[in-house]
Parts: C-alpha cells; structure tokens; sequence
C-alpha cells in the first residue's frame, strides 16, 4: 500500500478540488489507485451517523447503483450513513473515497478500520489533508467536509437532524457551485429535518438512482434483474409497496410465517433486503 502526499501544482490533484474557495495545499492519500480517480465522476453521498434503517439502505443503493454506472462515490468513513454508502459502492466493484478528519495513516473511528482496507484494496483512496500522526479533534471534521464537497460534481444528504454535519458539506457544495440534492423523509421523523429543509431550500429531491445519474451526466446500466425465485422472489415483490414486517408479508403472500422468515433470512444475506426496527425494505431499485 502507497502513502503519499500530491500539492495544488501536481498533475494528480483534482481539478473540482482546486476550484474551492480554500482547497488545502496538499493532500495525503493511500493506496495504489489508479490514475484519474480523483477527478471523477464524483459524487458526495453523506447523511447522519445515527441513521435508521431506512437510510441505511437508501444510502447503500444509491452508492451501488452509481458506483455500478461508473461514479467515484465519496464520502467520510464514518459511522451511519458515510459506511453505508462506501459499502454500496463496494459490492458493485465500484471506485470509493473516504475523506478523513484526522492524519492520513488513521482510520476514524477505529471500528471502520477494516472497511478503509476494503477501499484500498478495490481501486479507492483513503485521503486526508492532515499529515501522518494528527489526532482526530471536532473541528478538523467541518474542514474535512469542505474535501467531501469540493471533490464531488453533486452531494446527496440521505438523512440529516436539524445541526447535522452533513448540512455542512451542502453548504459547501453550494459556496462550490455544485448541485445539492437530498432523500425526502418522513416529516415526523427527526432525521428528516435537514433533508426536507434543504428541499425547501430547493436541493434536488432524489426520488430514484436516475436522478442522480441525470446530475452526474451518467446513464444508468442495463443491469440483470436480482438471481432471486421461489419464495424469495414472491417476498421481494411484496416489499416493492414498502416496508413490511413479517406478520405482514405472511398476510400479503399467503405464506406460512417461517417460509417468509427463511425467505428474508436469505435475501439480507444476498443482500436485497435490510431489517431495521422489526421491519424490512427492499434494496432493490424500481
């Protein structure tokens, strides 16, 4: 693995980047990625690090299916919705880049460690403009978004409270000039506070994965429908109304309560569902 650091002079050093109000003078990256990554298509994709289930797969699609369109997804490896979308874009083999607050030879929070390796490994950087050694401290995260903003064509904020970090990177994307888009949510949730007011504000809603396309100048590919049949199939076709519990999925589908448990035992595992607060949502783009 490759530590080093490129200046505003360097040939490597992102152009949307060098466009900022106050782009840092040099950059430390790792990892061995390949050339160009750095200048797009880039995409921020942030939100709250105490998301709900909800967001989390939101976040996780999103990132995967423009990641599989050949978008660089950019985000801060934190916890909630920053991993999620740094995991989306993994398991479509896509490009991802996690933006740290803190030296450029940590991982914050420890606990992501694994998942840095992970970026590293399929094509991505780990990048910081703070030199080996620097401790994570509140205020270097603020500067850290003004990275995750200028790096990116667009942000997505998929959740975000009313004082949310993420609110910060779409202000900065906005002092950019780049487009500022948000996930609608539910008005009695207090997740959905920032996002809705960056709607009112006139972000971009982002109802499907072709809205964000559309921003990045990208078209969606043609993709095989999910390797899904039998019960698995008839359960996922339940969930394209929305969240369901298991009490009633067994009353939609007319299957007995432990086929329909097994049946999403083995579509979370492969991925097409996620569980949150008893209930479950399809990761599946319709």
């Amino acid at each position: 693995m490759t530590v080093r650091r490129i200046t505003r002079s360097s040939t490597e050093y992102p152009p949307l980047l060098a466009q900022i109000p106050d782009p840092p003078p040099a950059l430390w990256l790792r990892g061995d990625a390949a050339p160009g990554v750095l200048c797009g298509p880039t995409l921020a994709l942030v939100g709250a690090r105490a998301c709900s289930s909800y967001g989390r797969g939101v976040a996780r699609a999103l990132a995967r299916e423009t990641a599989a369109a050949g978008a660089v997804v950019v985000s801060g490896l934190a916890r909630g919705i920053d991993g999620e979308a740094h995991r989306g874009a993994l398991e479509s083999n896509g490009v991802t880049i996690a933006v740290l607050g803190c030296g450029i030879d940590r991982d914050y929070p420890s606990a992501h460690g694994e998942l840095a390796r992970k970026i590293i490994a399929a094509g991505g950087l780990v990048v910081s403009e703070y030199e080996p050694g620097v401790e994570p401290a509140p205020w270097r995260f603020p500067a850290r978004n003004r990275i995750i903003a200028g790096l990116s064509r667009a942000t997505v904020v998929v959740e975000a409270r009313e004082r949310s970090g993420a609110l910060i990177t779409a202000d900065f994307a906005l002092e950019d000039g780049r487009e500022v888009m948000a996930v609608p949510g539910e008005i009695t949730s207090g997740l959905s506070v920032g996002t809705n007011a960056l709607l009112r504000l006139g972000a971009t809603p982002v109802t499907c994965v072709a809205d964000v396309l559309e921003a990045l100048g990208l078209e969606q590919p043609i993709a095989a429908s999910p390797a899904v049949a039998g019960d698995g199939a008839t359960v996922l076709d339940a969930l394209a109304a929305g969240e369901a519990t298991v009490d009633e999925l067994t009353r939609t589908t007319g299957l007995a309560p432990a086929t329909v448990s097994a049946a999403l035992t083995a579509l979370e595992l492969d991925g097409h569902v996620t569980s949150g607060e008893g209930a479950y949502r399809s990761t599946i783009a319709r």
